[in-house]
């Protein structure tokens, strides 16, 4: 930074007209948030493709990992939000990942309540005795 305010005048003269105007510091930096903004969305919009038939074709040459994967997301956000919408506890899908583990369960079927810490400490206890 300091070899762009040695050298060019244009980089002082913005650093002295935001240091010194709040209305002109306001007007560049909303500048420089919308144009990039502007510009990601318009590059978005050019390459983002709703042809169905591109779409369709994708599909078809899906590979058999990425169709179960799907089917696999489908299922669990639909059992997910059926839980929400429900009301239910998920405190165990929290404790769960915690723990570094994922719950695996058949649709619409709760796990069973996660153990005390003190009984999985206690069976680790006499395990090792």
């Amino acid at each position: 930074m300091s070899i762009l305010w040695e050298k060019s005048e244009t980089w002082r003269w913005l650093g002295r007209r935001t240091r010194d105007s709040k209305p002109f510091f306001l007007a560049f930096a909303t500048l420089c948030g919308v144009v990039p903004g502007v510009i990601g969305y318009g590059v978005m919009q050019l390459t983002n493709s709703r042809n169905p038939q591109l779409e369709a074709r994708l599909r078809e040459n899906a590979r058999p990992e990425s169709l179960m994967m799907g089917k696999v997301n489908q299922e669990r956000l639909a059992e997910y939000l059926g839980e929400l919408q429900r009301k239910e506890d998920t405190n165990d899908r929290y404790v769960a990942a915690l723990r570094g583990e994922t719950l695996t369960r058949t649709p619409y079927q709760r796990i069973q309540p996660v153990p005390k810490q003190n009984a999985e400490k206690k069976s680790n206890s006499n395990e090792k005795a």
